[in-house]
């Protein structure tokens, strides 16, 4: 299974809307700019075909250290999740 990474993807960008790698990667990091400040705004970025960005909120509670056995506090936190569109399953299936 091959991983592509950020430049890889920037190069495919830049080849695929016959641009300078420059401006491909200024689209890409402008994109994921949006998104992460507009989760951290809380909204909610949904592109139609293929997914949603959203952030969700885990509740406070006990868990157990597994080393010890011992009880401990985990606090409540917000995670970022991307839930796959229609389309984008389609496509993957």
């Amino acid at each position: 299974m091959a991983k592509i990474t950020k430049q890889g993807l920037i190069e495919k960008l830049a080849k695929t809307n016959d641009v300078p790698k420059k401006t491909a990667e200024t689209m890409l990091n402008s994109f994921i700019d949006t998104i992460m400040l507009s989760l951290k705004k809380g909204d909610k970025v949904a592109i139609p075909g293929f997914g949603t960005f959203l952030v969700r909120k885990s509740k406070a509670r006990m868990g157990r250290n597994p080393a010890t056995g011992a009880k401990i506090h985990i606090p409540a936190k917000k995670k970022a999740v991307f839930r796959a569109g229609k389309e984008f399953k389609e496509t993957v299936k």
